[in-house]
């Protein structure tokens, strides 16, 4: 008899201990790229995605990373920033990806509109989706960075100019000034610019930056610049007339502080000070053209913005109203050392010109 009360208990019990087993080992699902829609005033139409990872910190920072002409959300996730979503995964924080829709899926940098605070365009876009994040996820307003690839380094520039009490600091991977690209005929590429022959003085570069938020007598934030010597689309010349603007932006001298090599091929120059993050950093690349950046490169970024400083340390909120799953096709997620131009990287292909 007791033989029978045993079996009969294993035989009831076995498949809640089964079950109770299955639901402790199996693991949460995984964070992903989200589309939020309805996120606020978005006057060019802009695309929202967010990252939002499994463990958020519970005072986050939040990055917002910027695409490439001919780019996509999911490309920019999946391939060359696929490094910030590691550390965001580490240190807990989030990142917005805005996604340009018009065609050749460059952003605006060149209409007045989009060169002028509260103008319209795709910078109000931005800034609704930062909004829209800071409220829903506790972000820390001092805690807000941007990082764009070439259209998306011209659109990081925008942005601090722009917005320089929004954002804390930026990195910006072969860009060139902020108002450099504008045009006034509703042509949406500025070939003198493009081409390195819009050249100024620091002093021109800094009030030119100055105009886009007239009045404003706050600080700056802090800005890395990133170019590969060889680059043809951009041209390099550029990235000496983004250290003009920033270092001027900034009040500091031209001339740097430091001078040294991190990595075979890379002169880096700080100024302002010396520090890990100073007010103005510039890395360029020897020989390397409009395919930037390489692996690890974005280590030297994450640092600069000090995204490396928060782990995480409580689980992530609700998801956003309705979200839809990421977009399919993405490509892979391992970025090549040498990317090697592409057309996914490259803003000069025909298509970014329309």
């Amino acid at each position: 008899m007791r033989r029978r009360i045993v079996a009969l208990l294993a035989a009831v019990l076995m498949p809640v201990v089964a079950a109770t087993t299955l639901l402790v080992t199996q693991p949460a699902a995984a964070a992903s790229l989200t589309r939020v829609t309805n996120f606020g005033n978005n006057p060019s139409n802009l695309n929202m995605y967010i990252y939002v990872p499994d463990r958020v910190a519970a005072r986050p920072a939040l990055l917002v990373a910027v695409h490439y002409c001919t780019g996509t959300a999911s490309a920019l996730y999946s391939g060359y920033f696929r490094d910030y979503v590691n550390a965001a995964d580490q240190y807990g924080f989030i990142i917005v990806f805005p996604e340009a829709t018009r065609s050749g899926q460059c952003f605006d940098v060149y209409s007045p509109q989009a060169l002028r605070r509260g103008g319209g365009s795709d910078p109000v876009g931005i800034i609704s989706m930062v909004d829209y994040a800071k409220s829903r996820y506790n972000v820390d307003p001092g805690r807000v960075y941007v990082s764009g690839v070439s259209s998306g380094a011209m659109m990081t520039n925008v942005l601090a100019a722009e917005y320089p009490d929004v954002f804390t600091a930026g990195s910006a991977f072969m860009g060139v000034p902020a108002g450099c690209f504008a045009t006034n005929d509703g042509s949406t590429w500025n070939s003198q610019c493009s081409s390195g022959q819009s050249i100024k003085s620091a002093q021109q570069w800094g009030d030119l930056a100055r105009s886009m938020y007239s009045g404003y007598s706050g600080s700056y934030p802090r800005m890395q610049l990133w170019h590969g010597t060889n680059d043809t689309t951009l041209a390099y010349p550029n990235f000496g007339e983004e250290i003009k603007q920033w270092t001027n932006l900034h009040g500091v001298s031209q001339t740097p502080v430091s001078t040294d090599s991190p990595s075979s091929g890379w002169t880096r120059t700080r100024y302002g000070n010396n520090g890990t993050q100073p007010p103005v950093e510039g890395i360029s690349v020897s020989g390397q053209g409009h395919s930037l950046p390489l692996n690890g490169m974005i280590s030297y970024a994450i640092n600069f913005l000090g995204l490396n400083s928060t782990t995480p340390s409580s689980p992530s909120p609700s998801p956003s109203p309705s979200p839809s799953p990421t977009p399919p096709n993405s490509p892979s997620p391992s970025p090549s050392a040498t990317p090697g131009g592409s057309p996914a990287t490259t803003l000069g292909a025909a298509a970014a010109r329309t």
